[in-house]
C-alpha cells in the first residue's frame, strides 16, 4: 500500500493523515462566518468539510511528504501519540498509526532529512518527537527542523509569548496559552536539546524547488512553503486557510489566530499570489481532494479546481 501523491515538476507530494473527523462547530472554528454563506455553498462543502446536520467543522490531521532533490521533507507533524492537551480534549492521550502510515508512504523515520513546521500548534508539530522511556526524543534522528524564530521566541515558556504581560480574554485563551507550554516542553524543546532545530526568519531556502517564506498573523511565525518546479506551482499555507469558505471570504479568521487583522491581510496576499500564478494552494487541515487552485471572482476569490489527490 502507498499513499496518495501527486508529481509537480520534479518535486512528489505524498498526503499521511493522521486523524480525521469534526471538531467542534463549523461557526466555532470560523467564528466571523455567517450561516447563509455555508448555506448557499452546501452543495461543495458538504461532506467533506461541513456537516449542516450539526454544524461539525470537519478536518485532517495530516502530513505532506515532499521529495525534491533527492531529500525527504515533512511538512508539518500532526497531533502525536501520548500528548497532554488540555486545549483540545479530543486529542487528548491519542494514539495512532501515523508512522505506520509514513512507512506505507516508504519514509522510514530515519529517512527524514528536513522537518518543517509552519508554525508551533500542537497540532503541526506533535510527531516532532515520542515518548521512550518516559522521556520525549526527536522522531526523525537524522533530520533538520526546522522552524520559525518568531514562533520560538514566542511559544518559549521563558519568552514573552502568550500568558506573559496581559490577562487572558476568556477560559478558551487561558487553556490555549496553559496548553501552548506544554506542546513547547514536549514537542520542540527536546528538538533543541538534541541539536536538530534551525530557527529561521523572513526566508529560508532549503533547495532549488523549496523556498519557507514568512507568513505572521495566524501565529507571530506562521510561514507557507512555496514549491517551484519547472511551470508548476504550489504553496503550503499551513493554517492559513482552515476552511475553503475562507477563500470566498479572505477576512474570516480561524479563532485560533493571534492577530486577526494581520492574519487577514496575509491570507488576501497569497490568495491574490495563488489566483495570479496558479499556485496550487495546499493548506494543512483540508479533507476532501486536500488542495485547490484558486481564481478572482470579482473583487474576491473563489475554487477553481480541486487537485488531483483523492478525496479522503
Amino acid at each position: 500500500m502507498s499513499a496518495p501523491s501527486m508529481s509537480l515538476g520534479d518535486v512528489e507530494i505524498a498526503r499521511v493523515i493522521e486523524w480525521s473527523g469534526p471538531i467542534r462547530t463549523a461557526r466555532f472554528i470560523i467564528p466571523d462566518s455567517d450561516e447563509e454563506t455555508w448555506q448557499r455553498n452546501q452543495d461543495w462543502l458538504e461532506p467533506d468539510f461541513w456537516n449542516p446536520a450539526d454544524d461539525a467543522y470537519r478536518c485532517h490531521i495530516q502530513t505532506w511528504v515532499v521529495r525534491s532533490e533527492g531529500k525527504i521533507i515533512l511538512v508539518d507533524t500532526g497531533v502525536g501519540n501520548d500528548r497532554e492537551r488540555p486545549q483540545v480534549p479530543q486529542f487528548a492521550g491519542l494514539r495512532t498509526e501515523y508512522l505506520a502510515r509514513l512507512r506505507e508512504a516508504g519514509v522510514a523515520p530515519e529517512d527524514v532529512d528536513v522537518v518543517v513546521n509552519t508554525h508551533i500548534h500542537y497540532d503541526h508539530v506533535g510527531w516532532n518527537t515520542e515518548l521512550r522511556d518516559g522521556e520525549w526524543v526527536p522522531t526523525f534522528l537524522n533530520a533538520t527542523y526546522l522552524i520559525p524564530r518568531p514562533d520560538n521566541l514566542y511559544f518559549d515558556p521563558e519568552g514573552p509569548g502568550p500568558g506573559r504581560g496581559r490577562a487572558p480574554r476568556d477560559d478558551h485563551e487561558r487553556v490555549r496559552w496553559e496548553g501552548s507550554k506544554l506542546v513547547y516542553n514536549d514537542s520542540i524543546a527536546p528538538v533543541h536539546r538534541s541539536g536538530q532545530a534551525v530557527l529561521w526568519e523572513d526566508t529560508h531556502r532549503i533547495d532549488g524547488n523549496l523556498l519557507l517564506e514568512a507568513a505572521p498573523g495566524h501565529t507571530p511565525g506562521s510561514s507557507v512553503l512555496t514549491l517551484r518546479s519547472g511551470t508548476d506551482r504550489a504553496v503550503f499555507v499551513g493554517d492559513i486557510l482552515h476552511s475553503p469558505v475562507q477563500v470566498l471570504e479572505p477576512a474570516w479568521n480561524s479563532c485560533f489566530c493571534d492577530d486577526p487583522r494581520l492574519a487577514a491581510r496575509t491570507r488576501t496576499s497569497y490568495l491574490a499570489r495563488a489566483a495570479e500564478e496558479r499556485e496550487l494552494l495546499i493548506p494543512a487541515h483540508w479533507p476532501g481532494h486536500g488542495a485547490a487552485e484558486v481564481r478572482r471572482d470579482g473583487d474576491g476569490f473563489a475554487i477553481a479546481d480541486w487537485a488531483t489527490f483523492p478525496r479522503s
